[in-house]
């Protein structure tokens, strides 16, 4: 058994690309192995600012590959069909061929032991297929060639039992190929010259001695422990930021961390936008004060070791910092001066969408349907459509404009120091929330108001202009709207129609906008989709989709809350015994059910059962469970008991199994087989009032 490595060396690959095009070059290559019927016992993919490296281990030295056994077209087949096959299986004629019979005629087969081959020989098919398969997000591509790579790519390594496997990529800023061989180069300043190497311990032995960490779990430590311990030593903490230190990981092949500060002057701008241009533009990590304030010290992580201990390196990035903070400083200073109501009309040169108008006709509409919310949900009405008002006025201001991502958290500084009302305050803020699966969704009631009211805004008005997503593709991040509408109601308990919400929606379109979809099928087509959503939401809470669709099948409902306490309640049902068996019970009758009426040509209700017809105890027994149960079934449901509703779904497991078990349903008697039928459509009929269990797999 044999090691492959490879090696990619290149200028800098940007960090957010680095690990997947690690991953997928390791999944390309594995793949490949297989197919050509090589084992292996370990794969691996690791990644650096200029490197994406594989080692494959236990190898065999030979592939094995799988015999070839083809079917071909039946021996009647036309003449073209016949000579089509032999031109697939490289023959001019059938004698290397056999007849076989099937179960639909005769047939001609081609079989044949592929011998096997070096691995190395093999292996250079493998990578040169996986090289101009594999994707980047963005690529660059030289002069004439078609063949593309993120970043001029310099050299290969391709060893396999130590040996130069033979690999030809035309690539490189120029017309000559790059050829693969044995040597790479260690970190850009902290080294010269190449290094040659014999295996994956020796590479990454001697990466590490030309200060190249090639792991980038221990880059990642190093960076964590060293920027805990300069924290510490200067009685701080830091902030945490799982992104931040996964992207700086991917700038640096030999991290130092190290310590800048800038004045406390600028302590005075929001903390917000201090640690976003910190984060954003320079990739600093903010360190704290004890009570969680932003401290003027930050770490800055070098890819580069220094004479001075990094002095220079510090004072660089302070200069770079001061200017953006300044910058920052300006503009808060400028935007304080302006009231936030007075940047409304310049949002009428914002456009929203050229269908759908302007930012400042979104925002009226805004303002109505916010106030609508809040009085529908028993909220302030009026508080909810001032923050609608003002929620997208601070787009206009100097911050915004320079710092896109701390839209809404400086609409609420700006709304405080106007000395707005702090719940009003507070809504501009969390209007935008939840953007994503990890944000929390508001809780407070003005809040909650104004971001169901942006977000169903845009819902609405898209699908009314039949810009719906397709496949991957959602342009206007309808998807994320929708998950944030599901979770703010689910989050918040809230008892509301979406349908409702939806048409209080549209009609603020009114005339204004042309060319609209009809409601009705928008209100369908959103219902449909936020179906759809729901069941994504679920799924990540381990909820199973059919009991979703179980619901919806039983009872068209749009009262979101409604629907989850009735899936969660199925869910636990479903999982007891009771419930696993008198779902068997359930599926036995409507499986008799469909095939005798089938064979009837009818179809048998509940309602038909005839009491004086029922001669067996036990199918007085069930008759009278059925009663029973029925009604507090329907009663339970309507009072929403949804614990009490099972309690009486349990009630009738034990009537179902006897029944089951001494009942001949097909009796000879017609009368007295159609009553039982009547009977199992009476058990089906009782239990489609919770949820209809032909939807549920298994």
């Amino acid at each position: 058994m044999a090691e492959f490595l490879l090696e990619l060396f290149s200028e800098e690959i940007p960090a957010r690309m680095q690990v997947k095009a690690a991953d997928d070059l390791k999944d390309l290559i594995t793949k490949g192995l297989t197919d050509k019927g090589l084992t292996f016992t370990k794969a691996e993919a690791h990644s650096t600012p200029r490197r994406v490296t594989i080692v494959v281990d236990g190898l065999p030295l030979e592939n094995n590959p799988a015999p070839i056994d083809k079917k071909g077209p039946s021996i009647t087949s036309p003449q073209q069909a016949l000579d089509g096959f032999l031109k697939s299986i490289g023959q001019t004629n059938f004698d290397k061929c056999v007849k076989e019979e099937t179960p639909k005629g005769t047939f001609w087969f081609y079989r044949e032991a592929v011998k096997g081959q070096p691995t190395d020989k093999v292996l250079t098919t493998i990578i040169e297929d996986a090289l101009n398969k594999i994707v980047w997000p963005k690529s660059m591509r030289w002069k004439s060639s078609t063949r593309q790579w993120v970043r001029p790519l310099h050299s290969i390594i391709a060893l396999f039992d130590a040996k130069p496997v033979a690999v030809d990529f035309a690539l490189g800023g120029g017309e000559k190929s790059v050829i693969a061989g044995k040597s790479t180069q260690g970190h850009r300043f902290l080294s010269s010259g190449k290094i040659e190497v014999s295996n994956f311990a020796d590479y990454r032995e001697k990466l590490k001695k030309a200060h190249v960490l090639l792991s980038r779990e221990e880059r990642k430590d190093i960076i964590s422990k060293q920027s805990q311990e300069l924290a510490n030593k200067a009685g701080l903490k830091i902030r945490e930021d799982e992104a931040l230190f996964e992207e700086i990981v991917g700038l640096v092949e030999w991290p130092v961390p190290l310590v800048g500060e800038f004045e406390k002057e600028y302590l005075d701008v929001p903390q917000e936008v201090l640690i976003s241009t910190m984060r954003g533009n320079q990739k600093y990590i903010a360190l704290l004060d004890a009570t969680g304030k932003l401290s003027n010290k930050f770490i800055v992580v070098a890819n580069m070791i220094t004479e001075d201990g990094g002095k220079q390196v510090v004072a660089g990035n302070e200069k770079v910092l001061r200017a953006r903070l300044s910058d920052a400083k300006f503009f808060w200073d400028q935007d304080r001066r302006q009231k936030l109501e007075s940047r409304l009309p310049a949002l009428e040169q914002i456009p929203f969408h050229h269908k759908l108008g302007t930012v400042r006709d979104r925002v009226s509409r805004l303002h109505s349907l916010a106030q609508e919310i809040a009085e529908l949900l028993g909220y302030d009405g009026k508080a909810a459509a001032r923050a609608a008002e003002l929620c997208k006025a601070d787009l206009t201001s100097g911050v915004v404009y320079q710092f896109p991502e701390v839209q809404g958290t400086m609409g609420r500084y700006y709304a405080l120091h106007d000395k707005e009302k702090p719940e009003i305050a507070q809504a501009i803020a969390e209007h935008y929330k939840p953007v994503g699966a990890n944000d929390t969704c508001p809780t407070a009631p003005v809040s909650i108001a104004v971001a169901l009211a942006d977000k169903l805004d845009a819902l609405v008005g898209f699908f009314a202009i039949d810009e719906k997503p397709t496949g991957s593709k959602d342009p206007f991040a309808l998807r994320r709207a929708a998950l944030g509408v599901i979770r703010i109601i689910l989050e918040n308990k809230l008892r509301v129609s979406l349908s409702m919400l939806f048409q209080k929606s549209y009609q603020l379109y009114g005339g204004k906008i042309k060319n609209l979809r009809p409601e009705a099928d928008v209100t369908k087509d959103l219902t449909q989709f936020f179906t759809e959503r729901l069941k994504v939401a679920l799924k990540d809470q381990g909820v199973r989709h059919d009991l979703i669709d179980a619901v919806f099948a039983a009872k068209a409902d749009d009262d979101l809350t409604r629907v989850v306490a009735r899936v969660n309640a199925v869910q636990d049902f479903v999982k007891t015994e009771d419930g696993a068996n008198l779902l068997a019970g359930y599926k036995r009758a409507t499986n008799i059910l469909r095939i005798e009426e089938k064979k009837d040509g009818t179809s048998y209700s509940g309602k038909d059962v005839k009491e004086a017809l029922l001669a067996e105890e036990q199918e007085k027994n069930l008759f009278t469970a059925l009663n029973a149960s029925g009604g507090k079934i329907k009663s339970d449901l309507e009072k929403e008991d949804y614990k009490s509703v099972m309690s009486g779904m349990s009630g009738i497991r034990s009537a179902v199994d006897q029944f089951f078990d001494k009942i001949l349903v097909n009796a000879p008697d017609a009368q007295l087989r159609a009553n039982r039928l009547s009977m199992l459509a009476s058990i089906a009929g009782t239990m489609n009032e919770v949820a209809d269990f032909s939807k549920l797999e298994g």
